[in-house]
């Protein structure tokens, strides 16, 4: 049975935040899964990662990661100095995760976030490079039992994974029982020809799923096919996770980051977002239950 899940900033701005606050609200509204931003475990204490985890198993909530990974950190940079630390820091982020015995952590975690801005005339070299790296990484995902979940986003935030068919290629060079593939809606809405036959090309691999409409806003708010994208999971027999990741929010770190320069609901209020995320719950079950 899936689980469902939303991300952490659909309702802040910034990308951290106080993290038990919506622990406690993704349990009140009817969430499995509450998913955040990797990068805020860095500078957390042993005792505030362990208080965290004893708080979500409490509320009966899920914790999962997600990543836009900083590109001084690029693991597919052509500088050397640059990859080894970009190895290093992922390698800690993913301590980290096993420390709140998390399993999973995906998003653009294979190369840093954001298109080139140099011309590219054949990807091949920086997706080698990108490979070589991760096979460095994926160990440490192994030794930890996390599973490492690479996301096929749309040209503006990456040149190396556009497509399930790339994700795909990508983690069979890996070839490690920890590595998966994460399909998002609102990117295949921009990237994929067809949705449905990217999520089945993806398949047995597809280890989690995220939700989004074609403008980033809740799904059932914008124009994506969702009787033909729920069906296909169910075609396919996917039980992993379903996670929510709309920003219906102009304005701060992610209204900047994710380009939200106008906000997606009349009314922003926490009130008004907290009604939202429990309307996109009963639309996505109510879907995967047809």
């Amino acid at each position: 049975m899936n689980k469902f899940g939303i991300f952490m900033n659909f309702w802040e701005k910034n990308w951290a935040a106080d993290h038990a606050k919506y622990i406690r609200k993704a349990a009140a509204i009817g969430f499995d899964i509450l998913e955040f931003q990797a990068q805020p475990l860095l500078d957390m204490t042993d005792k505030h990662l362990k208080s965290l985890k004893a708080l979500a198993d409490d509320c009966g909530i899920e914790l999962t990661y997600s990543l836009g990974l900083d590109p001084a950190y690029d693991i597919s940079s052509a500088d050397e100095s640059v990859r080894k630390g970009g190895i290093d820091y992922l390698q800690r982020i993913v301590r980290q995760i096993q420390k709140m015995d998390g399993v999973l952590l995906s998003g653009v975690s294979y190369a840093g976030w954001g298109s080139p801005n140099y011309i590219v005339n054949d990807k091949s070299a920086i997706v080698d490079r990108s490979v070589a790296s991760m096979k460095e990484i994926i160990k440490t995902a192994e030794d930890c039992g996390v599973t490492y979940c690479v996301e096929a986003v749309n040209r503006f935030e990456t040149c190396v994974i556009n497509t399930a068919a790339e994700a795909l290629a990508y983690v069979e060079r890996i070839d490690s029982p920890n590595i998966g593939v994460l399909l998002d809606t609102y990117h295949m809405n921009i990237e994929e020809p067809s949705i449905a036959d990217a999520i089945r090309l993806a398949g047995k691999r597809l280890t989690s799923f995220h939700t989004g409409e074609n403008n980033r806003s809740a799904p059932g708010r914008g124009h994506l096919n969702w009787a033909e994208i729920f069906g296909t999971l169910k075609e396919i027999g996917y039980t992993g996770r379903i996670v929510s990741e709309p920003f219906p929010n102009m304005g701060g770190e992610v209204g900047r980051d994710i380009k939200v320069w106008h906000d997606l609901l009349e009314d922003n209020s926490e009130a008004a977002l907290d009604a939202e995320a429990a309307r996109l719950l009963a639309f996505e079950k109510e879907w995967m239950s047809k």
